[in-house]
């Protein structure tokens, strides 16, 4: 067996949370994608000898190949879950784009015995192979199910399994993976992870554990160990001679490692909280990804901490974090308009939009009506708008925002239906995180910064 790095670290692709139309995959008349845009992808050029050899291995010189997510109704983990929203979008949209995005597959299908989930399929722009009742039992593997897309489809010469549970898969991946399929001729190539565990075994009867990779009397340090090379299952490429001996992996193998931050695989509920968070700023967004161009908040529970303290002599204070007001001029030094709305009308809010020369809307009831207004001020779109909030009331500009965001004590279904949610409560940095999001997305530098909370009085 061979293995592969994959390529040198990249910068985190960064883009909108929105659902981004999905890009076609580029054809020929004869519906093949287009090889010149296919092997360019891929990084290199085939030789006539390389064609030779896909001749005597695939009966053709330019062998079919075709993307399979297999996506049932049934999961038990997390209850349909291949049709949840995660990040905005279903869960299967996210490998269903990378797959379309890479320009190197001839047909993207997705596997399903459920009408929601082959309706999804369809909208982000796959193909449906509607599995039978038989390859949907929790006791069928995936092998099962990919031998009966394979039967059905004789013109396909290689698979690429792609799970739906791993979302922050990229088109580079499948470039790379694809071109030691191709170029350096290996039949099954599939994704891994480095892991820095020490592994026990499982004691049973009282016999005492022991360690089954590392000695206790020699601990190495993790810069002095390589780690383990453990399966992620982002994907399975596959030749159709390895399927048909009923394998997923066997002939001349090799493996692609994933670095950490794209290595994403959702099991449980705990899975698919930390998967929220990474799939922001490491998921794949598209071709090309949205921006925003005008930030709104709701300055109560956002910029403003949400708390009331009375003092001594009756005033009431108001707190937030200068952080917060280092993240909002950032904003503005990138071109980025920044605005506030409140549902109230006191003079801390006054006093802080003024501080930040921002224009403000109090007593806003209909949050919604005013940033459609400004949005048509500034010939915006939805998409070009960020927006943040914590309350019931901001649910409606939650959904419609391009990339919307709560603090961590929103409420639940705020949380729900947010992009990004951030670590910081309301006040307590939030809204920085928030804007060093959108900049990271813009690819614009950020600069760390510390700062101590202010107190307004009213």
């Amino acid at each position: 067996m061979s293995f592969s790095e994959g390529p040198e670290p990249k910068k985190p692709r960064t883009s909108s949370s929105e659902i981004q139309p999905f890009g076609n995959v580029k054809m020929t008349n004869n519906g093949k994608s287009a090889p010149e845009l296919r092997y360019k992808r891929m990084g290199f050029e085939p030789t006539p000898e390389l064609r030779a050899e896909w001749k005597r291995r695939f009966g053709k010189e330019e062998p079919h190949i075709a993307t399979l997510i297999l996506a049932r109704g049934g999961s038990k983990g997390i209850p349909m879950k291949n049709n949840k929203k995660l990040g905005g979008l279903e869960l299967i949209g996210w490998v269903i784009r990378a797959a379309i995005d890479s320009d190197i597959m001839d047909s993207v299908w997705v596997s399903t015995d459920h009408d929601d989930i082959a309706a999804t399929a369809r909208k982000c722009g796959a193909q449906v192979h509607r599995r039978s009742a038989e390859v949907s039992q929790d006791t069928c593997n995936s092998w099962v199910t990919i031998d009966e897309f394979a039967k059905y489809h004789p013109e396909v010469d290689i698979i690429v399994d792609i799970q739906a549970t791993s979302p922050c898969l990229h088109p580079f991946h499948l470039h790379d993976g694809m071109r030691l399929t191709l170029k350096d001729g290996y039949d099954s190539v599939f994704t891994v992870v480095r892991r820095h565990g020490f592994r026990w075994t499982d004691p049973k009867w009282g016999i005492q554990p022991f360690p089954l990779n590392f000695d206790p009397a020699k601990r190495p340090r993790r810069q002095e160990w390589n780690g383990e090379i453990v399966e992620n299952g982002a994907f399975y490429m596959m030749t159709r001679d390895v399927e048909q001996q009923g394998l997923m992996q066997g002939g001349k193998m090799a493996y692609l490692v994933m670095e950490p931050e794209y290595g994403v695989d959702i099991d449980t509920d705990l899975d698919w909280e930390i998967a929220e968070q990474r799939l922001f700023r490491f998921g794949y967004h598209g071709r090309t990804p949205k921006t925003v161009k005008l930030v709104v908040v709701n300055i109560d529970g956002t910029l403003l901490d949400g708390q009331v303290q009375v003092s001594p002599t009756g005033e009431e204070l108001r707190s937030f974090k200068t952080t917060d007001i280092v993240g909002v001029q950032q904003l503005r030094e990138n071109g980025i308009e920044f605005r506030v709305v409140a549902e109230g009308d006191n003079e801390v809010q006054r006093a802080l939009a003024g501080k930040l020369s921002a224009k403000l809307e109090e007593n806003c009831t209909d949050k919604l009506t005013v940033i459609d207004a400004w949005r048509q001020e500034l010939g915006l779109e939805w998409k070009d708008i960020g927006y943040m909030g914590y309350d019931i009331s901001d649910m409606s500009c939650i959904k419609k925002a391009g990339m919307s965001a709560c603090p961590s004590d929103a409420y639940a279904a705020i949380q729900k239906h947010s992009h990004f949610i951030s670590t910081y409560r309301g006040g307590q940095g939030a809204l920085r995180e928030f804007c060093e999001q959108i900049m990271l997305q813009h690819s614009m530098g950020t600069q760390e910064q510390s700062g101590d909370k202010v107190v307004y009085a009213s």
